[in-house]
């Protein structure tokens, strides 16, 4: 990770969505999600994701993370297919390639900022040192190095989401992955982390999905895509829908 210098990011497709189905349920009770989505989303863009409730977002969001199963058609991940890949394969693949920050940060209270941003080497084979290092360099990321040893409990809302997105990019993933999260912040702190996740897709080149109710979240994004009933019924130019 090169947090200083900004990256060449290619205009190849990063994630290809191609055909896709989805239903929730089994037989009679099954409700369709998605007939046949096709979407893509390239390297190094921040792209929103808006609708309804019940429209499709967060399923998308699990489906591209590799935390859900499509039904029908394929998601390709820098051109390699993952639909039929067995859970574990899928448990390491997100744990290499995409990181997740949610509405309510998800920080374990006992542990500082610092241990709760190392959570994800920890499954790594990097050694201590190569932990802390890491740990650093994305806290100061965030501009929480001063803050590195307090627990979330002494730390703001917009400063423990900061320690999230630490914690989202620690491990170097290609994929950032972020449901509503801006939904628990006051306007000024949600302007922040919105700063914060244009850099991380500006400057570092990753792409981020982002989950938002919120339009002026929305129109920080690089493109908006608005869902209903599971369809593309919005898709800005660029969009494969």
């Amino acid at each position: 990770m090169n947090a200083c210098l900004p990256i060449a990011v290619p205009t190849s497709p990063l994630v290809t969505l191609n055909g896709v189905h989805k239903s929730h349920g089994r037989g009679e009770g099954s409700v369709p999600i998605f007939r046949g989505l096709d979407l893509e989303f390239a390297r190094g863009e921040f792209v929103a994701i808006m609708g309804p409730s019940g429209s499709g977002k967060t399923t998308l969001l699990n489906l591209v993370g590799g935390i859900d199963h499509v039904d029908g058609g394929s998601i390709l991940f820098d051109g390699r297919p993952m639909s039929g890949m067995g859970d574990g394969w899928l448990a390491r693949w997100r744990a290499d390639n995409v990181g997740f920050v949610f509405q309510f940060y998800n920080l374990m209270p006992y542990l500082t900022a610092a241990q709760n941003v190392e959570l994800p080497l920890l499954l790594t084979r990097l050694d201590r040192r190569q932990r802390r290092e890491r740990v650093a360099l994305v806290l100061d990321l965030v501009g929480l190095s001063d803050r590195a040893r307090h627990r979330p409990a002494q730390l703001s809302g917009g400063q423990q989401q900061r320690v999230a997105i630490a914690r989202a990019l620690v491990a170097d993933p290609q994929l950032l992955l972020a449901d509503e999260p801006t939904g628990d912040l006051d306007r000024a702190t949600a302007e922040d982390v919105l700063t914060m996740l244009a850099l991380v897709s500006g400057e570092l080149g990753k792409t981020v999905i982002m989950v938002t109710h919120d339009p002026l979240a929305a129109a920080r994004a690089d493109r908006t895509l608005v869902l209903d009933k599971g369809m593309m019924v919005f898709a800005p130019a660029g969009a494969a829908a």
